[in-house]
């Protein structure tokens, strides 16, 4: 039978490995429900020296609108899983209504893809950015 001297070594020795496996699995979830609001408009900072959104409102049957445009981009490297933040905002400023869509197939690197947000309700205006994107490889040269 071992020591208490062995055991207690033992017992903290462990711990010296959980907790750094306890710390990363803690801040790898901590922000992976981060949601639109007035405030966070994108999860991808400097997204704007990547890419530029062209766009324009239409009014559809029955009085929604709908939001059709492209995401162009400035990169050489395509973007996979592009999605796009349309906030709805009123007359006072505020924003009163939130949706991020796919941008279909991502943007290849230096192209440009379509994106379509139907049935959306009327506002003063509307605020488009990047809300997030995976990059592919680096291009060939």
């Amino acid at each position: 039978m071992p020591d208490r001297s062995t055991i207690v070594r033992t017992v903290l020795t462990l711990m010296g490995f959980a907790m750094p496996i306890a710390l990363i699995a803690a801040c790898g979830t901590a922000n992976s429900q981060v949601t639109p609001s007035a405030s966070v408009s994108t999860l991808m900072p400097g997204w704007e020296q990547k890419f530029e959104l062209d766009w324009q409102v239409n009014t559809e049957l029955g009085g929604t609108q709908r939001i059709r445009g492209y995401l162009v981009s400035h990169y050489g490297r395509s973007a996979y899983e592009a999605r796009v933040l349309v906030r709805t905002v009123d007359v006072s400023g505020a924003v009163v209504g939130r949706r991020i869509v796919w941008v279909p197939g991502g943007v290849p690197g230096f192209g440009r893809s379509y994106f379509d947000v139907p049935h959306l309700s009327s506002a003063d205006h509307y605020l488009v950015s990047v809300w997030d994107y995976s990059l592919g490889k680096e291009p060939s040269r």
